[in-house]
């Protein structure tokens, strides 16, 4: 896949992901925030708490797994502490990370509370 096809693929997979947890009723509060530590791919409402969902697209479920590294996962939380310091209740906020891996026929599968 060319660099410019997986950069949309994963757009496209990102807004798919946020139109499933729409679906299930969480708001969306953002999409691809940036923040200085990195990028949050989205960030929905749980009740008072946040969930943090980064979002793996490749053509089957292990290999969108396999491209999520211990490194991006200390970025994430990093960045996750930096946008939750942007609400009212700070770093207080009940957080949880979600994987959404999206396989090539546009399936999802969501791993829950992945930093357990």
């Amino acid at each position: 896949m060319s660099g410019k096809t997986s950069y949309l693929a994963g757009h496209s997979a990102e807004d798919a992901v946020a139109r499933d947890y729409e679906r299930r009723g969480h708001a969306c509060l953002a999409l691809r925030w940036r923040g200085t530590r990195g990028e949050l791919d989205l960030v929905c409402s749980d009740g008072e708490g946040v969930i943090v969902v980064e979002v793996k697209q490749a053509p089957d479920f292990d290999r969108a797994l396999a491209h999520l590294t211990p490194a991006q996962l200390a970025r994430i939380h990093a960045t996750a502490e930096e946008f939750a310091a942007t609400l009212p209740t700070g770093n207080l906020t009940e957080m949880r990370l979600d994987v959404a891996l999206v396989n090539g026929l546009g399936r999802i599968e969501i791993l829950e509370n992945f930093w357990a």
